[in-house]
């Protein structure tokens, strides 16, 4: 059944939410699996929906899975029935890519189509592809689908022209069991990728370098079962404090790492926001002179691409001008015609938008273009006067756990309506 979020705004969020594991880290760790023949258990794995297309595109395959708890799966990768990711999974989610380089490095070919996901960029993958031929895989594209071939990968030396979160763990995975040493360089250093990195250290691959911009990795013959713990979502983290700001409320985030959100929170408290931020809590106080404040979206360290509709939106409640800059994705300010529905003063040029605030928001029939526009759109909702309908809820499921039930629990009037 299709369905739409209905939001009642205007109502100071109280009380505490507890952050479930990163999508962007369960997922690559869920591809991993496919590394080793022994048994691998996830834990902390957040109740997602590109969890579950991930969980059945590895079963697909031939991987047997487990679910001990909503949070908990338990996994065994055999030889695999199929070497094809098809299109009916792939287009559900661009990290289904993750599996190519697992899938080379351990059985000596793949068949992964071209992937899909948000509608917030080309986001191509020749990156990763450009990586895997320098490890020594022959490469074809044949009517949509990525035909991977070798019979053994070999270290090499592979720099990337842009940096990449989900080249770098592609590569990163299929180097764990090559022949010889790989050399990374302008690597992805997200946190996630940082996590992907520890488990494959855990599962006996040799990494040095973890947390940097060059990785060396000297391949090994085989890795071995784990049990490993998926880091905290810092994008849902981020996404809850603005939740409390935007309200006008008191909230507690627990379980996280706000250390993963510096540059945000750094930004945040530029904004007037009053926060006290513990080891693993971020307490929202309530902040009622928020004031415009600058961004420009760039790859980790700097301010993460995932949270700009989110500022956005509590930017159009902050007092002057903030000027917001997009520098990963080409299609990323979509949610702006849609805040403009809600009374926001917004103007793009190019890849900067201008928003001049505060604005008087007034609930209205929105519609949710991509994952993280839905979170602002919602955000929004939950500061404007009257009443709210997000369409396009599905979005919002593909990384946000119980969102629903979460804010209910802080106050917030929102439900689930056909």
């Amino acid at each position: 059944m299709v369905q739409k979020l209905e939001i009642k705004g205007g109502i100071p969020l109280a009380g505490e939410v507890s952050i479930g594991g990163a999508k962007n880290a369960a997922l690559p760790a869920l591809a991993a699996s496919l590394l080793t023949e022994e048994e691998v258990v996830i834990k902390n794995l957040p109740e997602v929906r590109d969890v579950d297309t991930m969980l059945q595109l590895l079963e697909y395959m031939g991987v047997s899975y487990e679910r001990e708890s909503d949070s908990v799966v338990r996994m065994k990768a055999g030889a695999p029935s199929e070497d094809v990711a098809p299109y009916e999974m792939v287009k559900k989610m661009r990290a289904s890519v993750l599996v190519l380089g697992p899938l080379t490095a351990r059985y000596g070919e793949a068949r992964v189509s071209l992937p899909g996901g948000c509608a917030i960029g080309v986001r191509p993958i020749n990156l990763h592809l450009d990586g895997l031929k320098k490890l020594g895989a022959e490469i074809e594209i044949d009517h949509g689908y990525v035909q991977t071939r070798c019979k053994i990968l070999k270290g090499a030396e592979i720099e990337f022209e842009q940096v990449t979160v989900t080249g770098t763990e592609n590569l990163m995975m299929a180097a764990t069991l090559a022949e010889g040493r790989t050399l990374l360089d302008n690597c992805a250093i997200e946190p996630e990728v940082t996590d992907l990195a520890n488990m494959l250290v855990k599962m006996g691959a040799k990494i040095d370098g973890i947390g940097t911009r060059r990785l060396v990795i000297d391949g090994v013959d085989k890795l071995n079962g784990i049990d490993y713990e998926v880091i905290p979502d810092r994008i849902e983290t981020g996404t809850y404090i603005v939740a409390g700001l935007i309200t006008g409320g008191e909230i507690t985030v627990t379980n996280c790492c706000p250390k993963h959100l510096e540059e945000v929170l750094k930004k945040m408290k530029e904004a007037n926001a009053v926060l006290e931020i513990g080891e693993d809590y971020v307490r929202v106080k309530h902040s009622p002179e928020l004031k415009g404040t600058n961004i420009k979206t760039i790859p980790y360290p700097g301010f993460p691409t995932d949270m700009q509709a989110q500022f956005m939106a509590l930017m159009t409640r902050a007092q002057g001008t903030s000027v917001i800059t997009e520098n990963i994705f080409e299609n990323r300010f979509m949610h702006v015609a849609e805040l403009v529905r809600f009374g926001a003063d917004i103007v793009i040029d190019g890849h900067t938008a201008v928003v001049r605030g505060p604005s008087k928001l007034i609930g209205a029939h929105v519609m949710a273009t991509d994952l993280r526009a839905s979170a602002g759109l919602l955000l929004a909702g939950l500061a404007a006067e009257n009443t709210t309908v997000v369409h396009r809820v599905y979005h919002l499921d593909r990384g946000y756990e119980k969102i629903c039930r979460k804010l209910g629990g802080l106050g917030a009037r929102i439900k689930r309506v056909p």
